[in-house]
């Protein structure tokens, strides 16, 4: 049998391409959803830092929500499709946890979003100056810090390394005790043993404003307590799987921030010390850092298509940038 062929009119054939064409474009194909949830466990600089990012894709269409629940929960979070951003992916500390979720493929890494980070224990100056500058040269001095470590929460990354190691008696410290509770708590024993001279050893990290108040000084760790790396750390974007697929857009601007402890120092005092909205540290941060908006949505879209820069100079009122 012959082949059929129709021919259209030339017109006609324009006409057709013209309609494909408009179908194709991507402010007529079908958005992402809105809703983008958050896992934000009560840290102040993941809280400012997700409303930094909350602040732009709510201006780009989306509806973001924050559920503010614990490292642990936020895993098994992220695994159930409860939730779906978690900026606060802290390697090596939350090491373990994290490896079974990647092995299982409930979780997905899509890279860092702060620049500096470290983690360990730290004292104030006047005790390193008096010769304790490692945590080897922590229980030769046990009774000065009444066998005593100061940390965060329970079920935190950080307080589980502490018990395995102090299971373990790495350095001696089997018989020292963890007094574990918040963060505001951990720095008020602090501030109050600085303000009477006394010793005291506690968990640190940066970016945290208390870098900036205290005259403090990270210990050595030769033994690799906190990681081969010398307690320097990763802070990780983790995804649910079924998000990441289902919204790449919103992926692109997530895979895209680049904050430096400096950035989330500054973000931590504002919020944390100052006492100020963590909204109003975001959008205070925001409008002073326009160049790195633009990098943050470089190739990123409204949820109906549009480039995200134009929208957003407008709606921040970003007229110089």
């Amino acid at each position: 049998m012959k082949e059929s062929r129709v021919f259209l009119p030339s017109c006609m054939a324009a006409s057709t391409l013209a309609i494909s064409s408009f179908l194709m474009t991507p402010s007529s194909m079908a958005s992402e959803s809105a809703d983008v949830r958050f896992s934000v466990p009560p840290w102040p600089g993941v809280t400012v830092k997700t409303a930094v990012v909350s602040t732009l894709l709510d201006n780009l269409g989306y509806q973001t929500s924050q559920q503010e629940v614990s490292v642990a929960i936020t895993y098994e979070a992220l695994r159930l499709g409860d939730v779906d951003v978690f900026l606060a992916g802290w390697l090596p500390n939350q090491q373990s946890i994290y490896d079974k979720h990647v092995e299982r493929g409930t979780l997905l890494d899509i890279g860092s979003n702060v620049e500096g980070g470290r983690i360990g224990l730290a004292v104030p100056r006047y005790v390193a100056e008096a010769g304790v500058t490692s945590t080897e040269d922590l229980d030769a001095d046990a009774a000065r810090f009444d066998s005593r470590i100061y940390s965060i929460e329970v079920g935190s990354g950080a307080s589980d390394i502490l018990h395995r190691e102090l299971d373990n008696d790495t350095y001696g410290l089997g018989d020292w005790s963890l007094s574990e509770t918040s963060t505001p708590g951990m720095l008020s024993a602090v501030e109050h043993a600085i303000e009477e001279q006394e010793w005291v050893v506690f968990h640190a990290w940066t970016p945290h404003w208390m870098n900036v108040e205290y005259d403090m000084v990270y210990l050595d760790d030769p033994q690799g307590m906190w990681g081969a790396n010398g307690g320097h750390t990763e802070i990780r974007t983790l995804l649910n799987p079924a998000f990441a697929e289902s919204h790449p857009n919103a992926r692109q601007l997530l895979e895209q921030l680049a904050f430096t402890a400096d950035d989330q120092s500054a973000m931590i005092r504002g919020y944390s010390h100052e006492g100020r909205d963590p909204e109003d540290v975001a959008q205070a941060w925001i409008r002073q850092h326009p160049e790195r908006i633009q990098e943050f949505v470089d190739g990123v879209t409204t949820r109906e298509g549009e480039p995200a820069w134009p929208v957003l100079q407008h709606a921040l009122d970003f007229s110089d940038a």
